[in-house]
């Protein structure tokens, strides 16, 4: 018999990017599973998200954080017979039946990553109790996995490694006149994510404004994402610099600036997984990012990697794909490759196979 799959999906509508952006797409990927016509998820959130069919019921509940875990994690496990936690650690603290908790990061526990300071204490108090009562946990890298079981020994057991992929919207995007309604009149340099230190945003500045005249004068540098914490750095440098802020934007709009764009700049700190990358290189732009935490894994030979702290590393890496469009163009080429070797197909199958063997248990 098909188990019953309860899932935390409040991120669906709930968050932009990062987490939202992998809920909705495992959730489209799991309805779009060949074999999928006996499988029946309870979705549980505060508001339902997209147009998903029958096999996904929405369980709505309004109650705030942390009430909100506590009585989702009790319904589910009177309704369903698996849960998987998206979102946090603190839903597996309530549920009775077997749990798979997605491991997104360390960004609580890495030093030097400039995590915030809220959402990281709050990560540290809740992780330990979940890693004991969940049946599995799902890291979305190597790199995850690897910090995950360093810190806690006693993971490794239960941790298994399913990547993330690009939309197929990224594969398909055309720039067409999205860079012009943006304000982008020439060649340019974009940098996704939410305007906060872990981006190494100010870096990123500091490398722009040190590039040769010409190329600045040549091209603009584009920085898309909503305002985050501690950004009026980021701001100001934004503004010194003459970048373009262009705030939240349409996946479609995103889609198409990836591929309009002459480089795509990733320096960050630290990602658990790195999806703008992924997303980036499906659309042919040609990518730098940093060498650290689950970037290299994710990029594999298909970017120029950088040390994140170097900012004349990073200056020298723009100058490089800038200046040589022989260099951009192998990028391009190798970096759609790369992306095509990740898929949300499998992302949704594995994951599937994983709930239902631990309900098996």
């Amino acid at each position: 018999m098909t188990p019953r799959v309860a899932i935390d999906a409040r991120a669906a509508a709930e968050v932009p990017a990062g987490r939202g952006r992998y809920v909705r797409q495992l959730l489209e990927a799991l309805g779009e599973l060949p074999d999928s016509d006996d499988d029946r998820y309870s979705l549980y959130a505060r508001e339902p998200w997209g147009d998903l069919d029958e096999r996904f019921e929405w369980k709505i509940a309004p109650q705030p954080d942390p009430l909100w875990h506590l009585q989702a994690g009790r319904r589910a496990s009177r309704e369903a017979d698996v849960f998987l936690s998206t979102n946090s650690y603190l839903t597996a603290w309530f549920t009775s039946v077997p749990t798979a908790v997605v491991v997104h990061d360390m960004v609580a526990f890495a030093t030097g990553a400039s995590a915030q300071s809220r959402a990281a204490r709050i990560e540290r108090a809740t992780i330990r109790l979940a890693l004991r009562r969940a049946s599995a946990l799902v890291c979305v890298s190597a790199a995850t996995r690897n910090d995950l079981v360093a810190r806690f020994p006693a993971a490794a057991a239960k941790a298994e490694v399913i990547p993330l992929a690009a939309s197929r919207r990224f594969r398909q995007a055309h720039a067409g006149d999205v860079p012009a309604r943006h304000g982008l009149d020439r060649p340019y340099v974009l940098a996704v994510g939410t305007l906060e230190p872990r981006k190494n945003l100010e870096r990123l500045l500091a490398a722009w404004t040190a590039l040769p005249e010409r190329l600045r004068h040549g091209h603009a540098l584009a920085l898309v994402g909503p305002r985050g914490w501690d950004d009026r750095g980021i701001l100001s440098a934004a503004q010194q610099a003459g970048a373009h802020l262009l705030g939240q934007v349409s996946d479609a709009d995103l889609a198409a600036l990836y591929a309009g764009c002459a480089c795509f700049a990733y320096p960050s700190l630290y990602e658990g997984f790195g999806l703008p990358v992924l997303e980036a290189m499906s659309a042919g732009a040609p990518v730098v990012t940093s060498r650290v935490s689950s970037l290299p894994e994710v990029a594999g030979e298909a970017a120029l990697l950088v040390d994140p702290r170097d900012v004349e590393a990073i200056a020298a890496a723009l100058v490089t794909v800038l200046d040589d469009p022989g260099v951009a163009a192998d990028l391009s080429a190798r970096g759609r490759a790369r992306a095509a070797e990740f898929s949300w197909e499998r992302t949704a199958r594995e994951t599937r196979q994983l709930l239902g063997a631990i309900a098996r248990r």
